[in-house]
């Protein structure tokens, strides 16, 4: 969302949506408006979402809090009931809501698809685990006798990055709801429509309160983040802003859940396959998302016995991407979401060549999306040998460039990546299954996969989060429903 507001949205064409807040069951309309800008075509604007006040926040945790306490009173079996007849409200506009979700996000029409299918999975996937919310231990032995049960935490704030936020969003606000909690949602501001869409809708099916949304500027949204009602927040997005967050949430001491940044690595041996169907699974880890997913590959370290093949292979796959508007049916690949995130990762590919590494860029551009076009497109770009040291691996690049480093002993690699800054994500490649498995073992990441990578390979059953700078507790499976929960004893002296 721009920083720049406007008393009067202009309506530039009549597919241009307009979205309020949602606070207590109500859609609320605000003084200001801020535009939302399609990332394939800057000038044109999508839509205008609300600007909310810092009174608006404040007013969507006072109903947060007032609905917790009969929210949290419902028992957990029912609130499932409650939670799947509301996922049911969502199901006659997918296809509407995908579309916004492609204009105003960039990405193609296929991953804007899928995404409302994630957010469904998802909560489902939070609803086939009601039955652990009611189990107590119990703890014998005389003199005590102790029963230990879970109980919601209160009012929970949670705030989506850009790139999936409604797949996202559906790794924590189910668990939050599910558990007891109540929710005020902070949308992404430049991609805040189709969420405001899909969260009215859903929202309709639960008790006023339960789930509010508020869209707005950092500044006028900070009571979500320091209101002590608020007692646990829920974040995805870069390791400095999480930094800023869990500050934030100190003043109140709220319990943090941060999902940051992740420069994931991925490590082929010298037996991994490199056939089509395995270089296709390498080149949707790295790009998905023109490369703008947290837990896609960053950076590729090859024994250097496969390096030539597996740069053959991968420019070859690449060549036939074509870069364009994520609504054009033959786009592969659409833009960046912003100007500031295409012009960093052209700045690391600028300091990589200059530095002496072979750049490859690959793939067409649409016919329009050249860069006088105004669009925020990146062919796929190859990185071949960089030093080390340069930013295009050390940092998280988060867009459609990949280093690739040969690699003679994988011991250093393992040193490298287990003692880096980040921790979020990694992969395997290998055609030996019990040797890919043993060395998965010793990274120190929160998820490791085998022979594929990326959200496509994510099991929603199992914990998400990070190690080290990559963040703090986990989402998803029990782990991920239970940190919406606090232990309660209960001790009879017999």
């Amino acid at each position: 969302m721009s920083e720049k507001l406007e008393t009067e949205p202009a309506q530039t064409r009549a597919d241009t949506v307009r979205t309020g807040l949602f606070i207590d069951g109500k859609t609320v309309e605000t003084d200001h408006w801020a535009a939302v800008h399609d990332p394939a075509s800057p000038d044109r604007i999508v839509g205008h979402a609300a600007a909310a006040t810092p009174d608006h926040a404040r007013a969507a945790v006072a109903a947060a809090d007032a609905a917790f306490p009969g929210w949290a009173a419902t028992p957990a079996r029912r609130r499932a009931e409650i939670i799947g007849q509301a996922l049911t409200l969502l199901d006659d506009s997918a296809a509407e809501r995908a579309t916004l979700m492609t204009r105003e996000n960039g990405k193609i029409a296929f991953e804007s698809q899928v995404e409302m299918g994630v957010f469904v999975a998802r909560t489902r996937a939070a609803m086939d685990l009601v039955d652990s919310l009611d189990q107590v231990r119990r703890l014998d032995g005389p003199p005590l006798t102790s029963h230990v049960h879970r109980l919601p935490i209160g009012v929970v704030t949670i705030i989506v990055p850009f790139n999936w936020p409604i797949a996202i969003l559906g790794a924590s606000l189910p668990y939050a709801l599910l558990a007891g909690n109540t929710v005020v949602v902070k949308p992404p501001p430049t991609v805040p429509l189709a969420m405001v869409r899909t969260l009215e809708l859903f929202a309709a099916g639960l008790p006023d309160g339960v789930l509010n949304v508020v869209t707005g500027t950092n500044e006028a949204v900070a009571p979500l983040l320091t209101d002590p009602r608020v007692r646990k927040i829920v974040f995805t997005g870069s390791t400095a802003a999480g930094k800023h967050i869990m500050a934030a949430a100190a003043q109140n001491l709220a319990s943090v859940t941060l999902e940051l940044g992740g420069n994931d690595p991925a490590i082929v041996l010298d037996d991994a396959d490199l056939d089509q169907e395995h270089i296709g699974r390498l080149v949707q880890g790295v790009f998905l998302t023109s490369g703008q997913v947290c837990m896609a590959v960053k950076r590729l370290y090859v024994h250097r016995s496969r390096y030539d093949e597996l740069v053959d292979a991968l420019a070859a796959a690449l060549g036939s991407q074509r870069v364009g508007p994520g609504s054009d049916p033959a786009s592969t690949m659409g833009p960046l979401n912003s100007a500031a995130q295409r012009d960093k990762v052209t700045a690391m590919l600028a300091e990589a060549a200059d530095a002496g590494a072979e750049i490859r860029e690959l793939g067409t551009l649409a016919p329009g999306a050249a860069a006088s076009s105004g669009g925020h497109f990146l062919r796929p770009a190859l990185v071949l040998d960089p030093d080390p040291g340069l930013r295009i691996v050390t940092e998280e690049q988060f867009g459609p460039a990949l280093p690739i480093l040969p690699f003679d002993d994988v011991d250093s690699v393992l040193d490298q990546v287990n003692n880096d800054w980040s921790g979020l994500c990694s992969s395997v490649w290998s055609a030996d299954p019990a040797r890919a498995a043993a060395l998965a073992q010793r990274l120190r990441t929160g998820t490791t996969w085998i022979n594929h990578a990326n959200a496509v390979a994510c099991d929603d059953r199992a914990p998400f989060g990070g190690f080290r700078q990559s963040g703090i507790g986990r989402e998803m499976g029990p782990e991920g429903l239970l940190s919406f929960t606090e232990p309660h004893t209960i001790t009879v002296h017999g």
